[in-house]
Order: structure tokens, then sequence, then C-alpha cells
């Protein structure tokens, strides 16, 4: 055993949610380091395919969403989920999804007018997580371990001690860290040592998956290409991600009920159904990606010290592209909460929120996520025999059933409310008034300043984001420059809490209307007030975990 290296949080898994984690921490001042089986450039799977609106945000915050969003699919390459009897076959419907050349200045589609400076984008895991992976190994304050295996680990009151391996000598060694996050994947070593579970549905759809090179396929279609391309006919149900936008391509085949595994049909027949080609058609497969839509959340995301993020905590059918999404979103939190144990002025409870918050959420969503998966599931049995036939009948079988996939599915591909309308309702360092948080949809939610909700996003003097002039930590937002924040300001310095006050002059003066509203790092109502709070250090008590113990 080699000599103990030290580090303030250790995160197990550098795929998108363990880089998230790791610069959202690197970012507040703390030290980090992140362990990783993989080669440095190995490239992962061809597994996530979007960066929610949510995500875009966190990234923007973190400085790497402008990198992102010039990856991916050529700027002009449509983004269009396009539904056909086959890929080259007849059109059923689409929904329209500006490409990101025209992301920005698109308007009047579904897909548009986001409340917020950094709608989604559609890119591969191929293309977003090697930009994060440099982004985050750049930063002062992260060490990347590449071929480096968690072992076990061990806690104190006072820290966790993990024992690693260098997998290209065989050496083993010791890492103490106060704090360890295990980010590494629905088989987490990490889960399992703290004795967490996975509960739910353990399948839920069957996918046989598949990515592979076809270069011929974007000229053979007969209308214009899209970013996700669903089949459906008699015979197969499936779906063409482009992922290049020029010659590489997932393809999905959505198995049924009565085929039990992977291998009950065949993979090239179904391929060949999928995309409308025949059997002189050449394509050359590139891998096997085939996996399991699950309902599984564990029963406990944290045991002392170590903590679990990402598909370690929850796996679902990943409608409206909420798998990896989810696990930003759990990285974004459980960072900032971190970080401010590590400064100090977080209390010990301030620890507590992290599951207290992104437990029920995972809930949430996964409940959203299998309606639709259900939903979608008894479309797809009810697939009209003549949808692919060249007459009257044929035609409106396509349009009948291209307004019910229409009206469906637009939920999942431009949802607003699983991205702006969840809210913490049940967390120990938010101050609740009373009031509810206004319920939401998939697709829709409704802005509001309830403590919990997302603090709504307007556009100030300028078109600059109120996002980007808030800052990084505590804002003191004020909607009447008349009245005092001092006391509230003054006691938060004190205690070192980082916090600054911002004054806004939305539009929508109704969407803000109380005087004050504070806004979390990650961006959630904490209070609201129509004057400072008599006493400043009971709410900054209740903020920072305090009051909880």
């Amino acid at each position: 055993m080699t000599a103990l290296r030290q580090t303030d949080v250790l995160i197990v898994g550098a795929g998108p949610v363990g880089l998230t984690l790791g610069m959202v921490l690197a970012q507040r001042g703390a030290a980090v380091t992140i362990l990783e089986t993989r080669h440095r450039g190995e490239p992962p799977n061809v597994k996530c395919n979007h960066v929610s609106a949510r995500s875009m945000e966190i990234l923007r915050r973190l400085g790497v969403a402008a990198a992102v969003r010039d990856a991916g699919l050529p700027a002009d390459y449509p983004n269009d989920i396009a539904y056909r009897t086959s890929m080259l076959g007849k059109p059923i419907t689409r929904i329209p999804i500006p490409c990101r050349r025209d992301r920005f200045t698109a308007t009047g589609g579904p897909d548009t007018d986001w409340p917020t400076p950094e709608p989604p984008h559609r890119i591969n895991q191929l293309f977003l997580e090697p930009i994060l992976f440099e982004h985050a190994a750049s930063m002062p304050g992260i060490t990347v371990l590449n071929r480096t295996e968690y072992l076990s680990h061990r806690q104190s009151a006072d820290g966790v001690t993990v024992t690693a391996r260098d997998m290209e000598s065989g050496v083993e060694f010791e890492i103490e860290a106060q704090y360890l996050a295990g980010c590494d994947g629905s088989r987490s070593q990490v889960r399992r040592d703290i004795g967490a579970k996975l509960v739910g549905d353990a399948v839920v759809q069957r996918v046989q998956s598949t990515y592979l090179r076809a270069p011929d396929l974007i000229d053979r279609l007969n209308d214009a290409p899209a970013w996700a391309s669903f089949s459906l006919n008699p015979r197969r149900s499936g779906n063409v991600y482009a992922i290049d936008g020029r010659e590489t391509w997932l393809v999905h085949n959505y198995l049924r009920d009565d085929e039990p595994d992977f291998d009950s049909v065949d993979r090239d027949w179904s391929i060949r159904q999928i995309l409308g080609v025949d059997d002189d058609f050449a394509y050359e497969v590139l891998s096997n990606e085939d996996w399991y839509g699950r309902r599984l959340v564990a029963d406990s995301f944290r045991s002392g010290r170590v903590f679990i993020c990402g598909d370690a905590a929850h796996l679902w059918v990943p409608y409206a592209g909420y798998g990896m999404n989810a696990g930003i979103a759990d990285a974004e939190c459980l960072g900032w909460l971190l970080a401010a144990r590590i400064a100090g002025w977080g209390g010990d409870a301030i620890l507590d929120a992290y599951a207290a918050e992104r437990q029920p959420i995972t809930e949430q969503v996964s409940v959203f996520a299998m309606n639709h998966a259900h939903a979608m599931a008894k479309e797809r049995r009810v697939i009209p025999a003549d949808i692919e036939d060249d007459t009257a009948q044929g035609a409106s079988a396509r349009e009948t059933f291209g307004r019910t996939l229409y009206d469906l599915n637009v939920q999942q591909y431009c949802c607003g409310g699983l991205n702006f309308g969840y809210y913490y309702d049940a967390s120990p360092i938010i101050a609740y008034d009373g009031e509810s948080q206004p319920a939401y949809s998939m697709a829709g939610f409704t802005p509001s300043t309830v403590p919990g909700c997302r603090t709504p996003h307007v556009w100030m003097a300028g078109h600059r984001s109120l996002y980007d002039a808030m800052g990084p930590d505590f804002t003191l937002l004020r909607l009447d420059p008349g009245r005092d924040a001092s006391a509230l300001l003054n006691a938060a310095r004190l205690r070192g809490i980082p916090m600054q006050l911002l004054d806004v002059e939305p539009e929508d003066r109704e969407l803000y209307g109380e005087a004050f509203v504070l806004s979390r790092p990650d961006r959630h109502v904490a209070w609201r007030g129509d004057a400072c709070p008599q006493d400043p250090d009971a709410l900054l008590d209740v903020l920072t975990g305090v009051a909880a113990r």
C-alpha cells in the first residue's frame, strides 16, 4: 500500500455527472479527486443524446456551455423528431426543433421561446463527455486519476478513507477525503457499499440497440433529415438517432412483450425494417448497445459522509431525456451543499438537504417517464395495418395516427415542466411561507417565487440574463430599491455566507410579487418577503442547516 493521498471530495466516475460535480466543487474552492477506470480520451458509450435546458444552465455557470453547444450535429442539421413508416418510408408527422444555428432566433415552434438563456441542446454523449472532461481537468483544484479503480472505503466521524487500485501497475493506495461521492453508474459499487438498494420496476422496456455506420443512408431520405426518426410499421417499431449528422446512427429496436430477450429477434432484419432498406443495403455495426428501460430509485442517497448521484441513485426509461440530466441536477445540488460545509458556513445538517430534495424529484420524474413509456407502448401496439398503403385510406390512417403521435410526444421533446416546474417542498434548508408550489406536468409549468421553486428567469436591460447577473452564490433580488436590505446582507457577511444584492426591474412585476426574493446557488428560491426579516440570523440558521440540528 502506497502513501496516503488527501482531498476534500473524492468522486468515483468521470462521466457527465461526476465531472459536473467536480466542476461545481472546484468552482467553489474545494479540492477534488476523480477516479475513472477508462483511459484518458477513451470514448464513452453512445448513451445520452440530449442536454436539457436546466443542464445547459448549469454548464453555463461552469463556463462550458458555449463549447458544448458548438459541438455535436452540424450547425444546420435539423433537430426535428420525424415519425415515418420507416426511416425511408412515408411521413406520418414531425415535431419541429430548431437546429443549433437557429436555436436562439427561431420563434413560433413548440421548442422555442424557452424562459432561459440556455435552451436545450441535442448532442450525443460521444461529443459531450470529452468537452466536459477537458474543461474539468483544466480547472485548478481537480485531479483526475484515469485507469484507477475504486475498491472500498471506510469512514469515521472525521472523514472517509478510500482504497483504490492503479489498473496499469496493480498497486493499491489510499486516499483520505472529507466526503465520497459515487457517480459510478447503474452498477455502482459505492451504492452497494453503503447498503442502498434500488427499488421499483426492474424491467419496463427492452431495447435492442445498434450503433452503426451507414454513409449512404442520409442521401436516400425522401424528406428532410431529423435528429430522431421514429419508424412505425406493423413489422417493427424503432427509432434512429443521428449521431454525427453524416454517417453514424444509433438504431433502437423496441422489443415486444412476446419477445423475451435481445437475441429473440434477428438484429439485421430488424434494422432493415426500421430503416426501410433492402438486403443489398450495406452498413457497418460499430457496437451493440442493448439496454433495459427501468424505474428504479435507491432507497437511500447517503450514508454518513458518502453520497450517490446519477445512475447510481436512479434509473428509468429515458423519456424526456431525463436520465443523465437528472444526474447533472443531482451533482449541482450536492456540489454546492458540500462546498458550503467544507467552507465552514454551512452547518452539518445542510447535507441532509441533498436526499430530502433530490430523492422526491427522482420519484416525480420517473413517474412522468413511466406514464409516457406506457402510453408509447400502447401506441406501438395499435399501429394501423394499412399505414404503409399508397391509398387514400392509408393516407388517412397516417394523418390520424400522426395527430395522436404529435400530441403525445411534443410533451416530452418540449418538456418545459420537467425542466422548470419541479420544486423542493420538504427541504430542511428552505424557509417556507405556507403557500403551495404550483403543480406542473411534463410540458407545462407556472413560474413562481414560492420557496422551493426555480427562481423565475427574466431578461434585464440590454437583454442580459438575470442568471448571469446573479453570480454563483446566494443572491438577494430586490424588486423595490427603496427597501433596506442591509440587516440581512450584514448578517450573512459576518457569518461568511456568500450573498450579493441585485436590484431587478422585471417586465412582469406580478411574477415577482414580493420586494425581496433570495435565490440559492442552484437557482431555487430559499426565502421571500416584503421586508428583511426582523431576525436575519434565525433565517440564516435555516438556510445553512444550523437550525435543523
